[in-house]
């Protein structure tokens, strides 16, 4: 059993290699669509190679994150975690050093394969390292803690953007891994999962990264059009049912479709496909919207964005707390709904905009109606599978969200007719943006209609979040095992 306390010198080391670890994915996830417009100018990048350098990194991590986890699970969370930093930080200096659009593309999905492998091991070290009386405050401190730094990262990111220069937005990785990879080694126990067995699902991982890497690509090249795109398009969709055939074969499948059996844990899965998709699509374009049209600064735009992530931080756990009561179905409902309210106000968001007067109000209401979902969301998964299937449930939960945001970003800006240079000019992208906000409104509304039909208040003995102050925007929260039994 666990033994160590978060009071004691090693724990207070644990917590802190966990928080840099996880935080280097978590800032990394929010601080590159501030440096887009930079990147795109520096490297001469049209509109697609902005998209790939968002997509290149959640292809790769929505693909291979399960993997990852059962790799810790196997050979050992401390030395998975590690690989993991490792992995992340040379990755990010090469996007650092990154000579044109290509390589940086190509070292960002290096860099979403480092990601894959230290974001779910950053939550499981925590839990197999600290005594059962001390671990549900220690997942609150990291997750707390994380939740700052997802907080603190566009505005760092735009700092650094306007400052040294994009390439610190990368760079930044390295000495927080040199910090982080030495303390690991030294004062986190290494664990594993005993039980584990079998063999791994590498096939089922690579088709769901292939299948989410060509329909991504026949959707950001579908306006060029070519025999090349459709038949990306259809090996896609050809990877795709195949990843569901070796699922339903295999007798250690990565993601065991029988889970699916459960109708309150398809519809949740639903309901986050349709808000992340939402999310993804006006994260990405937002920082270009407040940059290319409004004027702002990197850092302008970075710390305009902050409101909506304070939010969640702030609100989150009594969000959480008020689900509890009245059950999912109402947040989840009007939950999305806000959201939708948000980015139907940024239409308001052009040329000369007040802050105050126009960006803000849309930022609030759709960080309140973060706040509304987030927990229950998560509740909700954690409650509609057994106990011993909560960690896969929060697992696949958190992959479909990341690959329902890579493809809102792939689609988006063909739905709304963006052409490769539009973020060069600013009329253009200005009503391109109002588009997409139409999209990104009519798939939340979609994802409440589905909630307000579908999901029903679990049962009173059903799992809570341990997670519960999240500040990520690009996802749910990872939660694992053990969890928490709700109280009443």
């Amino acid at each position: 059993m666990p033994d160590v306390r978060l009071a004691s010198p090693q724990g207070k080391w644990i917590l802190l290699t966990t928080v840099l670890g996880s935080s280097m994915a978590m800032l990394d996830s929010t601080v590159v669509n501030v440096a887009l417009p930079r990147i795109g100018r520096d490297l001469d990048a049209n509109l697609s190679a902005l998209q790939w350098t968002v997509n290149a990194y959640m292809v790769t991590l929505a693909g291979l994150i399960l993997l990852g986890g059962a790799l810790g699970d196997r050979f050992g969370r401390r030395k998975v975690f590690v690989i993991g930093v490792v992995w992340f930080a040379v990755a990010s200096l090469l996007c650092g050093i990154a000579p044109n659009a290509g390589v940086l593309i190509a070292a960002r999905a290096l860099q979403g394969v480092g990601g894959a492998l230290l974001t779910p091991g950053s939550l499981a070290l925590i839990q197999a390292s600290f005594h059962p009386d001390d671990r549900g405050r220690a997942v609150g401190l990291w997750s707390g803690f994380g939740g700052i730094g997802a907080a603190v990262g566009p505005f760092v990111g735009g700092w650094l953007v306007d400052g040294p220069g994009w390439r610190w937005v990368f760079l930044l990785n390295v000495p927080l891994a040199l910090v982080c990879v030495p303390v690991a080694l030294r004062h986190v126990p290494e664990s594993g999962d005993q039980q584990a067995h079998g063999r791994f699902d590498v096939l089922g991982a690579v088709l769901g990264a292939l299948a989410l890497a060509l329909v991504t690509y026949a959707l950001i090249e579908a306006g060029e059009g070519g025999l090349v795109v459709v038949v990306s398009a259809v090996a896609g969709l050809a990877a795709a049912v195949a990843f569901v055939v070796v699922e339903r074969r295999r007798p250690d499948p990565m993601m065991p479709p029988d889970i699916f059996a459960s109708r309150q844990f398809t519809a949740v899965n639903l309901v986050t496909l349709c808000v992340y998709a939402a999310l993804g699509g006006f994260f990405f374009l937002a920082a270009l919207q407040l940059q290319v049209v409004v004027g702002y600064s990197a850092l302008a735009a970075g710390t305009a964005l902050l409101p909506t992530t304070v939010l969640m931080l702030l609100l989150s756990a009594r969000s959480g707390e008020l689900a509890d009561r009245i059950g999912p179905r109402i947040p989840l409902t009007v939950g999305p709904l806000l959201c939708a309210a948000g980015m139907l106000l940024m239409l308001r968001v052009g040329p000369g905009a007040s802050y105050v007067v126009d960006v803000l109000p849309a930022l609030v209401v759709l960080g309140l109606g973060l706040v509304t979902l987030v927990a229950p969301l998560t509740a909700t998964v954690l409650g509609s599978v057994s106990v011993v299937r909560a960690g896969l449930a929060s697992g696949i939960n958190n992959a479909a969200a990341r690959a329902a945001g890579l493809l809102a970003v792939a689609a988006l800006p063909l739905l709304a007719g963006m052409g490769e240079e539009a973020y060069r000019e600013p009329a253009a992208f200005d009503t391109a943006f109002g588009k997409a906000m139409g999209w990104c409104a009519g798939a939340l509304v979609v994802g409440a209609v589905i909630a307000c039909a579908a999901v029903r208040r679990p049962p009173p003995d059903c799992k809570r979040p341990e997670c519960l102050r999240h500040g990520g925007v690009t996802a749910p929260p990872l939660e694992g095992e053990p969890v928490r039994k709700r109280l009443g």
